[in-house]
């Protein structure tokens, strides 16, 4: 398929700056794929939109304040790295734009410093030297990677805002934004209904975002992004297609990694590595049956993903529906559920 047909006209005012309150007050459009039929809901009516005994299953990644300002030495030129992941012995992969030499040293708030092990096309490396741990280096002083088209600094709520009810374990760089529409009392009106909630855990990286540049998009290679799927979320899966009930996933990012594993092992069963699956349309989806998202970028990865679940004329119809009844955008934005 051609890059061109994954492109849709769009309003930038259409872009969310900050999430509603309380989450799930966020608008949901809802699409069922069986009667091509739109529907217009909030996120706050998913109990009612599923059946008891359908599983639920997000993603616990928790977003690192990994954008970090420094000065280069010797002459303190300002720049901004984004810590991107841990290869170990304080050896960082990372992102900042501008020219960099081998062993140049970046200075962060007198506290810590880098040193440019590796710049190339591949990527950069570097090595940290620091009294705490990067981890917490990054608490102290790190700012949320907010995404380049929400147009605004970070501030101190984005700290919240950019995390999921569920977010657990550190690693990633972009939050799943499907989940930030969770709160505790919906998560409670789900219980309540037989519906249980389950996690996995995939560590958004650039790999979700990098862009789609080849005309035929599959000759576009995906990055690899670290995933764990623990023995209880596999167990309810397995127990939810026995009942002949639905998997719902929440987010793009719950989609690629159970149907890595699944693709990997023919079933979801406890597992862990890197995920470097692209989803277009054609592809065979065998543990998701249903998929809550929210409303992704022309030429995207993620667009494309969910038009492979959808159907490209579905998923264009839905977008143009959005688009004229002013849904909100993007990360902070509304949703759309895929029956």
């Amino acid at each position: 398929m051609r890059l061109a047909e994954f492109d849709f006209p769009f309003d930038p005012s259409l872009v969310a700056l900050q999430p509603v309150t309380p989450r799930d007050r966020a608008r949901l459009l809802v699409v069922d794929r069986r009667t091509d039929r739109l529907a217009h809901h909030h996120v706050a009516d998913l109990p009612s939109l599923l059946d008891p005994g359908d599983l639920v299953v997000v993603n616990d990644t928790k977003v690192l304040a990994a954008r970090v300002p420094g000065r280069k030495q010797p002459v303190g030129t300002p720049v901004e790295m984004l810590f991107v992941r841990d290869l170990g012995n304080d050896v960082w992969e990372v992102m900042v734009k501008g020219t960099f030499h081998i062993g140049q040293a970046i200075e962060f708030d007198g506290l810590a410093r880098a040193t440019v092990l590796k710049r190339d096309a591949m990527g950069t490396t570097v090595k940290v030297e620091s009294p705490i741990p990067v981890v917490q280096l990054l608490r102290e002083i790190g700012r949320m990677p907010l995404p380049p088209y929400i147009k605004r600094k970070p501030s101190r709520d984005d700290h919240e805002w950019y995390q999921t009810a569920f977010a657990k374990h550190e690693g990633a760089i972009a939050a799943p934004t499907a989940g930030l529409h969770f709160t505790a009392e919906l998560l409670a009106r789900l219980a309540a209904r037989s519906i249980q909630v389950a996690s996995v855990t995939l560590h958004v990286g650039p790999g979700t975002f990098k862009p789609v540049v080849t005309e035929r998009i599959e000759d576009h290679q995906m990055g690899a992004e670290r995933f764990e799927v623990g023995l209880d979320v596999a167990e309810a899966i397995a127990r939810t297609k026995q009942a002949d009930r639905r998997v719902v996933a929440i987010g793009t990012t719950v989609v690629r990694t159970v149907e890595t594993v699944a693709k990997e092992h023919g079933l979801v069963v406890p597992s862990g590595g890197e995920s470097r699956l692209f989803i277009t349309p054609g592809f065979q989806f065998t543990t998701v049956d249903a998929l809550m998202t929210n409303f992704h970028l022309p030429q995207t990865t993620l667009l494309m993903l969910v038009s492979a679940f959808a159907g490209v004329e579905l998923m264009r119809q839905a977008y143009d529906e959005a688009v004229k009844e002013r849904y909100r955008f993007y990360s902070y934005g509304d949703a759309m559920l895929i029956l």
